[in-house]
Order: C-alpha cells, then structure tokens, then sequence
C-alpha cells in the first residue's frame, strides 16, 4: 500500500494541466546533467514497490493520455516517467539524501506541486 504523502504526490500531479506536466518534464531534463540521472540512479525499492507505484502512476495518468498527447507529443509517456521517478523519491525520503531527494523534487516544486513531505534521516 502507498505511504500517504506518495499517494497525494501521484493524485497532485494526475491533476495538472498539460503545460505543467510539459514544463516539469523539460525542468527535469536540464537538472539531468547536474545530478539527476545518479539521483534517480541511487533510489533503491523492492520490486513490489516499484511496482506499485508503476501502477498508481500510470492508473492515474492513462485516462489523461490522448489530453496530454494532445497538448504535446509523447508527453504521456514523459509525464509517467518523471512522476514515477519522484514518487520514487518521495517513497524513500528517509534513505534519500537531501541533494538527491531535492534535485528529483524540484521540477513538480516549480510547477506548483505540494512536495511538503521532506526527506527524514533513515531509521538507526
């Protein structure tokens, strides 16, 4: 089952308007280069994690598929995977480093996205 703060991540992002999706996606495109792709790199999830959180995304954004298609080609598929990879993020905050979780966050920050639940320092 899905944390909340994971769960109201996934539902804020199901309900943006196309350009937002869009501008989070190209946001995270340019914090590629500057430690996004060894941030995403370094999250660790079960496979059943990983893959709920496939499905929630994807449940939530396939009905919006041909909208977002629409508005721009092939932004379906970007949306689900820039969203999945901050889910991911939010998902294991407590493991994540600060840098890592920020830089995975900040795009849907920018677009306006509550992104409140902050990373806490893993279990001893």
């Amino acid at each position: 089952m899905l944390d909340a703060a994971t769960a109201q991540f996934i539902e804020a992002v199901g309900q943006l308007p196309p350009d937002k999706p869009a501008a989070v996606f190209d946001h995270a495109l340019r914090l590629r280069r500057s430690g996004g792709r060894e941030a995403s790199r370094a999250l660790r999830l079960s496979a059943s994690e990983f893959s709920e959180i496939d499905h929630a995304v994807r449940s939530t954004l396939l009905p919006r598929a041909d909208q977002l298609n629409a508005f721009r080609a092939g932004l379906h598929s970007d949306a689900k995977a820039v969203c999945c990879i901050a889910a991911r993020a939010i998902r294991t905050r407590a493991k994540c480093t600060e840098e890592h979780y920020r830089v995975l966050i900040e795009p849907f920050a920018a677009a306006g996205v509550d992104t409140s639940a902050q990373p806490v320092a893993p279990p001893p």
